[in-house]
C-alpha cells in the first residue's frame, strides 16, 4: 500500500504533466504566418504529437505507482483464454465453504442435476450461481425459439413439412395447428413418401430445437440401419416443423403405416435444453387417446444417450409389430 507521500508525489507529477502539456498548446504556433513554411497537415500533426506525448508520460506515472499490466496486453490474453475458461470451468463443484460432511455432499451432487449445494451470501445467491440459473435461462428460451436448421434436414434426408402454424408464436398459442396440416401439405406427404411400411420415422422439433440439433444426427442413423438388419420397412422419412405429437396420427393415415414414431424436442428447463423424446403408436388414428403412444422420454447426454436409446427404440419398435399394441396396450 502507497503512503500519503507517494500519493501527493505521484499525484504532483501527473498535474504537471498535464501544466505541461497545456503550456505546449498555449504557446504552440497556430498560423502559417508565426511560422513561415509551416503547412496545415504539420500542424495537425505538431498537435497530435504533443497528445501522445503527454499520454505516454500519464501512462508511465500510473504504471510505475500501481505496478499495472498495459491494457492491450490484458485485453489480448483475456481474449485468448476467457472462453477456454469458461467452457472449463466446474459449475458442479460445491459452494458451500465449510460443509459438514464434504464427502455425503458430493455424492448426493452427482447423482442430481438439481441446484443443491450452492450456498448463499447473506439471502441471496452466489454470483457463480446467479451466472449459471441466467446462462440456463437463456437456452431454454433459445431452445424454444429457434429453428432446426435447413442444413441439418438436408444432411439427414428428410422430407421437411410444415403444420397450420405460421410462425413460432402461432405454435406456441395454437397448439391444435401444430397436430393438423394444409391439404397441399397432405397431399404432398401423399405423393412424396412411401405407403404401406412397419415404421415410419418422424423429426420435428416441438418445444426444443436445440434438442433436435443435438440428438437426431446420433439417433436416426442408429435406429434406420437397426430396422434394417431386422428386415423392418421404413420408408421416406419426415420432418415436421412447428408440429405436436398428434402430427403423427395424420401422416399415419396418410401414409397406411403400421407403426409411427416420432423424434421430438421436448419443452427445455433448466437443468437441459436438449431433452428429446419418442413418442411411437401403433396403427394410429386422428383423434385416438393419449394412452396408445408408447413414449422413451430423457434423451440427452445427461439422461439415456442418443445411441443407447436409439439401439433400445429399435428392439421396442420391433416387439411393437410383433405384439400389434402400443402403450398401454402393450403392458397387457
Amino acid at each position: 500500500m502507497l503512503s500519503k507521500e507517494e500519493i501527493d508525489r505521484i499525484a504532483e507529477e501527473i498535474l504537471a504533466g498535464f501544466q505541461a502539456g497545456k503550456e505546449e498548446r498555449t504557446s504552440a504556433p497556430k498560423t502559417k504566418k508565426e511560422i513561415p513554411g509551416l503547412s496545415g497537415v504539420a500542424d495537425v500533426k505538431a498537435e497530435a504529437s504533443v497528445r501522445e506525448n503527454r499520454k505516454k508520460q500519464e501512462q508511465e506515472i500510473l504504471e510505475a505507482a500501481v505496478g499495472s499490466v498495459p491494457k492491450a496486453e490484458t485485453t489480448a490474453k483475456e481474449s485468448e483464454s476467457g472462453e477456454d475458461e469458461l467452457k472449463e470451468k466446474d459449475w458442479r463443484a460445491p459452494l458451500i465453504d465449510s460443509p459438514q460432511d464434504p464427502d455425503a455432499l458430493q455424492r448426493m451432487m452427482a447423482k442430481t442435476t438439481a441446484r443443491i449445494g450452492v450456498g448463499r451470501c447473506g439471502p441471496r445467491l452466489k454470483t457463480q450461481t446467479l451466472l449459471k440459473l441466467r446462462a440456463d435461462h437463456a437456452a431454454a428460451r433459445d431452445a424454444v425459439m429457434m429453428d432446426v436448421s435447413e442444413e441439418l434436414v438436408s444432411e439427414l434426408g428428410l422430407f421437411p413439412v410444415k403444420t397450420l402454424c405460421e410462425d413460432k408464436n402461432v405454435f406456441l398459442t395454437r397448439p391444435d395447428l401444430g397436430r393438423d396440416f394444409s391439404e397441399e401439405t397432405k397431399k404432398a406427404i401423399s405423393e412424396h413418401c412411401v405407403h404401406d411400411i412397419d415404421v415410419q420415422i418422424i423429426v420435428s422439433d416441438g418445444l426444443s430445437s436445440s434438442s433436435i440439433e443435438a440428438n437426431a444426427p446420433k439417433i436416426l442413423p442408429i435406429v434406420m440401419e437397426g430396422l434394417k438388419e431386422k428386415g423392418i420397412s421404413t420408408g421416406t422419412p419426415i420432418f415436421v416443423k412447428f408440429g405436436r405429437v398428434a402430427a403423427q396420427d395424420q401422416i399415419s393415415e396418410l401414409l397406411n403405416a403400421k407403426i409411427v414414431c416420432s423424434f421430438i424436442g421436448e419443452r427445455p428447463g433448466l437443468a437441459t435444453a436438449e431433452s428429446m423424446s419418442a413418442y411411437i403408436s401403433y396403427m394410429a388414428t386422428v383423434g385416438m387417446p393419449e394412452a396408445r403412444r408408447t413414449v422413451v422420454s430423457n434423451i440427452h447426454k445427461n439422461g439415456v444417450p442418443a445411441v443407447e436409446a436409439g439401439a433400445y427404440i429399435v428392439d421396442l419398435l420391433a416387439l411393437i409389430l410383433e405384439k400389434k399394441a402400443s402403450g398401454v396396450d402393450l403392458k397387457k
